[in-house]
């Protein structure tokens, strides 16, 4: 009898367990509506994480995709704004894709998505798999984590040409072995910031100021802010290389980004004025390290990573439009607004058509 109460004793544990789901995974305290007041930049981290840039609500959210099962498969599906749109029941042009994320794990494409514009939007994660089925992750109940960011632009501050400051206070995010990088602006007289932020989140610490010499400017800057990087390792040393407005590109070692420190870092190219970085990755083709990165002007360029280290910084004016690490345009690909890699050979993009379309893609690596 007591072999029997035991095997009935499991049975009913393990149809607990099954209903109830599997645990979140570490890291993940809270459970329930996560409060996002806006859905930027997204990176992956372990386990399903979803890193979701809030820069309205000035938070760093972590989410359970509860997304862990393995999977394959190219994703394809035209006209995805309307799509979406139709979806959260409204117009195509109320309808902001802001960024995408593919999770590594099931290699399925999440969105971050404004239905409407400007601070009253609503905040909206969608993902996509490879057969097109589009579906909405719920915020109501779900397994999660936030890390509030301190000086940040006041919620009304705007540049000169009457932009949201704040909503530049989280640019771009990327988790590197334990640790969430975040790229935005701060509140201080030297406000592009670069922070490091480790999960699981407990606080977040002011970040370091970071300045750069701007060849095609002609000066030293310190209040733009990163607009897009990569984790890089330039001989044996972790660096987060940068692209900037108007596009210096640079690297700063990320054991240098200490908080209340001022760092320099390193312009090891000057890509072109007039132009603004969207979205970059890093890829291996023929054993040689690539970035492939998208602009809102000057298409989409790869920039092959070999002698890296041989590039001094710039640190005088440029005269000529490109300066240091060179680069080839990809003729093929136009319109690209945002991209991630999906595998070794293949990239998901976001682009835009004539029409003002937006195609969700899966292409080869070039």
């Amino acid at each position: 009898m007591k072999g029997l109460r035991t095997s009935v004793l499991c049975l009913v544990v393990l149809f607990a367990v099954c209903v109830a789901g599997a645990a979140p995974p570490e890291g993940l305290t809270k459970s329930g509506k996560a409060e996002l007041q806006s859905a930027g930049v997204l990176a992956f981290g372990p386990d399903g994480i979803l890193f979701v840039g809030d820069s309205q609500g000035a938070k760093v959210f972590a989410l359970d995709t509860g997304d862990r099962a393995a999977g394959s498969g190219k994703v394809n599906v035209a006209g995805i704004n309307e799509k979406v749109a139709a979806m959260v029941g409204a117009a195509p042009d109320q309808v902001l894709i802001n960024d995408l994320a593919v999770n590594p794990i099931s290699k399925k494409v999440y969105l971050s998505v404004s239905r409407g514009r400007g601070p009253d939007a609503i905040p909206v994660i969608m993902r996509v798999d490879a057969q097109g089925k589009i579906e909405e992750l719920s915020l109501d109940s779900i397994s999660h984590d936030s890390v509030a960011l301190s000086n940040v632009p006041a919620a009304d501050a705007t540049d000169r040409r009457g932009d949201s400051l704040r909503m530049q206070s989280i640019t771009d995010l990327a988790y590197v072995d334990g640790q969430v990088f975040i790229a935005g602006l701060s509140n201080e007289e030297f406000s592009s910031n670069l922070r490091s932020v480790r999960f699981p989140f407990g606080g977040a610490d002011t970040g370091s100021s970071v300045e750069i010499f701007h060849g095609n400017h002609g000066r030293w800057e310190t209040n733009s802010p990163v607009r897009t990087f990569v984790p890089y390792e330039v001989e044996a040393e972790t660096n987060l290389l940068a692209a900037y407005t108007c596009t210096p590109l640079v690297k700063f070692p990320i054991s240098q980004l200490k908080p209340g420190t001022k760092v320099v870092g390193t312009t090891i190219a000057e890509l072109g004025n007039r132009n603004r970085p969207l979205d970059m990755i890093v890829y291996k083709q023929g054993g040689v390290d690539h970035v492939l990165m998208s602009n809102s002007a000057r298409g989409v360029m790869k920039m092959s990573m070999r002698g890296i280290e041989k590039y001094g910084a710039i640190t005088n004016p440029v005269a000529e439009e490109k300066s240091g690490l060179p680069y080839e345009t990809i003729e093929a690909l136009q319109g690209i607004e945002q991209l991630d890699r999906l595998d070794d050979s293949n990239a998901v993009i976001l682009a835009r058509a004539e029409s003002g379309s937006l195609d969700l893609k899966t292409i080869p690596l070039p």
